[in-house]
């Protein structure tokens, strides 16, 4: 892959990207306070850039920040410059989503919003291992919200709780969010979820508020491409109040079912253990509970949560194009004020590509680039 060539932008042009308010949020956040010299936020943002956008090395950025006379500092001052930006970074990140929110609502029906969450870690066996928690707008596919925590500790894992919902949402979400928590929590808020159901995971029971009979209904489905509805409650322990929805299911074809049920085999023995035969079963179907109105049919359910993936595809050109995929830096306050600077780069990214699509031919406002300026 070939380096990103982010000196060679016009510095203009990449200005008139940022959120507005850009440069009271540094003095609000307190990111120039302390610096002896270089109390511009422009200038500031600038070589932050060069080491987050570029993925220069702390020493090469400040060697390029003296040699174009942006800032005469060491690597050292940089890296407390970076930890000093954290909020700022931070409150940049949050303005980008605020904007671009007001821009995707959604025309009709439901706001499409797809659920997941990555893990970033520093290098070395012993280093902190990050999880980022991301909701992404369908069709704009543009982020709406994000939370980063570490990856361990209680509250932490995969969870829709992690995510402010309101009633219009519509959330789509992996086996991974698979919980009474996580359903829940979507639910009391008015808002519809559909995610991959883990039957190890919650209990479903039917209209007599008995177990559903999961495997006997599997098993009435016998031919590809053959889908099941069942109305059913989803609850994890006796006692609490079960989320009211339907069970989806669609028989994969032949060729997926060998796949999926390979890889079933193989995770158990990695584990030491047998497959069990229900793990087995369950290899042969795609099953997903949803919340959804009757109004839409199981098909239709079934194909909105195969947008799904798209989320995973961003997940992808992170941590390939925006080199998210490690940590660089060895205490918590530096990796969280990097990871937040990746993440604006990302979004600042997203705003310039729809910008390109917006304004044709050039791909930007002619009246914010008056006229044209290096990076550095």
């Amino acid at each position: 892959m070939d380096e990103p060539r982010v000196m060679d932008e016009d510095w203009p042009l990449l200005l008139s990207m940022m959120p507005s308010g850009w440069q009271e949020l540094a003095r609000e956040t307190q990111a120039l306070k302390g610096l002896r010299q270089d109390k511009d936020a422009e200038a500031c943002l600038r070589i932050l850039l060069l080491h987050l956008a570029c993925g220069y090395s702390l020493r090469e950025t400040a060697m390029r920040a003296r040699k174009t006379h942006l800032a005469d500092l060491s690597d050292v001052a940089l890296l407390k410059r970076l930890r000093k930006s954290k909020n700022w970074l931070q409150a940049l990140c949050c303005r980008l989503l605020d904007e671009q929110a007001t821009l995707s609502q959604p025309v009709t029906g439901h706001c499409l919003r797809l659920i997941d969450a990555t893990l970033v870690q520093e290098p070395g066996p012993t280093g902190s291992t990050w999880r980022i928690h991301y909701s992404l707008l369908w069709p704009r596919l543009t982020c709406d919200y994000f939370e980063l925590t570490p990856s361990q500790g209680k509250g932490n894992g995969e969870s829709l709780t992690h995510f402010p919902v309101q009633a219009g949402d519509h959330l789509l979400a992996d086996r991974g969010y698979s919980n009474y928590a996580s359903i829940q929590h979507v639910a009391a808020h008015g808002a519809v979820v559909t995610v991959r159901l883990n039957p190890q995971s919650v209990r479903l029971l039917d209209a007599q508020q008995r177990l559903f009979a999961l495997q006997q209904k599997l098993h009435s489905l016998t031919k590809t491409n053959q889908v099941g509805c069942w109305p059913v409650a989803l609850t994890d322990a006796a006692g609490q109040t079960p989320v009211l929805g339907r069970l989806c299911a669609l028989r994969k074809s032949q060729a997926a079912i060998v796949k999926a049920r390979a890889k079933a085999i193989q995770n158990a023995k990695d584990n030491g253990r047998e497959p069990q035969q229900d793990t087995l079963l369950y290899a042969e179907y795609v099953m997903v509970f949803t919340t959804a109105p009757q109004s839409m049919t199981a098909q239709q359910i079934l194909e909105i949560y195969r947008l799904r993936w798209q989320i995973e595809l961003v997940f992808k050109r992170f941590k390939q194009l925006a080199q998210l995929g490690h940590l660089p830096k060895e205490d918590d306050e530096s990796s969280k004020a990097w990871l937040y600077g990746k993440l604006f780069v990302a979004l600042l990214t997203e705003r310039l590509i729809q910008r390109a699509e917006s304004f044709s031919p050039w791909g930007y406002e002619m009246a914010a680039t008056p006229e044209s300026k290096l990076l550095a």
